[in-house]
């Protein structure tokens, strides 16, 4: 359970922080000590009624900001296990029971404990924003993807046709709230801890109102500015988005975390002849060291949900390995916060015991960018060629700065790609070593000859490889 070591205790409220990180997003329980608003439940709410049973309060209303794309809700299924109310936009039409909110509305949660329904369009065209009321005074704000730490919630997930509409959306709603709210009142965004739903990476792990009216472009750029800067740093999006508001509209169905069909080392060898995916869920150093050849790395200690979600087409069957059955239930949590509930098989235990036979055992050999920086010089050494570097950054990373002379592809590209790369041994590189690994991953399972550059992308020029870099 992902839960901040710091609650805010603000005016006789205390707000917790229930944090999923891989996903680069929070959900709320504000209480006074006896019931409890709670704001954009993540799927897994075992998490939410827990924290609620340790600090003995009962939930009596949930609220969704906006209809999610980044991962499936929980708050339908909350709603079934507590009894409390469900609040979402009136305008989003639901089909399921709930509560439908208005711009103005007031929550009345207990004696002197509201909250306050603010229309914040930007990030979706119906978008609410949440402002907490002690004894009628504001003491924070739950701003979804609208009002970030130092950024905004990007505005293009409804469509590129939708993106400019929607961001000079944004630029008035962020105003709004900082027009309408004190400078100390505390903000509580669900987007911008690493989410793809943020239209740049957030700064900082807390701020309020006053704060960001230096800090956040939406408050210091002209409208047109604002529109145009907006719009221009927006990059790809996971593709498994396109599935999750659809199913958030619909109604989630309940979580089921059984596991998975066991996979014996017969099954394992077939699934991998067939071409499916069959994940290993270690870490990238474990993997390298010793894997099953035509094994994915997307390790557990990476956003591993994300890139499996970004690359797979969507239904395929997903076969997952860990060193250990926690390792597997993990996983299965992880990736039904995006909505991958059924799995092919799981097999748990090290390489060496899963393997059918043990020409399946393989490695794969790492460097570093100075390492890499020798062999593009020329230099004689223990490891392949580089006869060719690939970048599987974003293409922004890639605009900022990529070694001179290097494909790029990004990873979520990579899988239907893997033609266009050149002959020769493969240097792959990310900006740390985890997308790295798994393209690697990814150019074995196709035959080639790769090597992980298992190091930061900051370490690139210093180590002396040749970059470009964005004037």
């Amino acid at each position: 359970m992902e839960v901040t070591a710091a609650p805010s205790r603000l005016a006789g409220l205390r707000v917790e922080v229930v944090e999923t990180s891989s996903l680069g997003d929070r959900s709320y329980l504000a209480t006074d000590g006896r019931r409890a608003v709670v704001i954009d439940p993540q799927r897994d709410v075992d998490r939410i009624i827990a924290l609620a049973g340790r600090l003995g309060t009962r939930i009596t209303l949930i609220l969704e900001t906006h209809v999610h794309n980044d991962y499936v809700s929980g708050g339908l299924e909350l709603a079934r296990l507590t009894g409390a109310e469900y609040g979402i936009a009136a305008a989003d039409d639901a089909p399921f029971t709930h509560r439908p909110l208005r711009d103005g509305d007031l929550l009345d949660v207990a004696d002197g404990f509201r909250v306050r329904v603010v229309a914040t369009p930007g990030h979706t065209f119906h978008h609410l924003s949440y402002v907490l009321e002690s004894d009628g005074a504001p003491v924070g704000v739950f701003t979804g993807g609208s009002l970030l730490y130092g950024t905004t919630g990007r505005t293009d997930l409804l469509g590129e046709q939708h993106s400019e509409d929607l961001a000079r959306h944004q630029h008035r709603s962020v105003r709004k709230l900082a027009d309408l709210l004190p400078e100390g009142t505390q903000i509580w965004p669900t987007h911008g801890f690493g989410s793809f739903c943020s239209a740049t990476q957030a700064d900082g792990d807390s701020s309020t109102i006053g704060e960001q009216r230096s800090a956040n472009p939406a408050l210091s750029l002209a409208e047109q500015d604002f529109v145009d800067t907006t719009l221009a740093g927006l990059d790809a999006y996971p593709a498994y988005y396109a599935h999750m508001g659809t199913r958030n509209i619909a109604g989630p169905e309940p979580l089921d975390l059984r596991a998975p069909a066991e996979a014996t080392p017969a099954d394992l060898a077939e699934r991998l002849r067939r071409g499916e995916w069959v994940i290993d869920l270690r870490s990238r150093k474990a993997y390298v060291d010793t894997h099953l050849a035509g094994t994915i790395s997307l390790g557990l200690d990476g956003p591993m949900a994300t890139w499996l979600g970004w690359m797979i087409d969507w239904g395929a069957p997903i076969t997952l390995v860990g060193e250990s059955s926690e390792q597997v239930a993990d996983a299965q949590r992880e990736l039904a916060r995006i909505g991958i509930d059924h799995f092919a098989a799981a097999a748990t235990g090290q390489p060496a015991e899963l393997a059918a036979d043990e020409s399946q055992l393989v490695s794969t050999p790492t460097a570093t960018f100075a390492e890499l920086a020798t062999a593009l010089a020329g230099a004689p050494g223990e490891l392949p060629s580089a006869d060719v570097v690939l970048d599987v950054r974003t293409n922004n990373e890639w605009r900022a700065s990529h070694v001179e002379g290097a494909v790029h592809i990004p990873l979520y590209e990579l899988a239907d790609r893997l033609p266009e790369i050149p002959a020769g041994s493969v240097w792959v590189h990310c900006g740390s070593g985890y997308r790295a690994t798994a393209a690697a991953s990814l150019l074995e399972s196709a035959g080639r000859t790769a090597v992980v550059v298992d190091d930061a992308f900051a370490a690139a020029g210093p180590a002396g490889v040749p970059l470009v870099t964005a004037a």
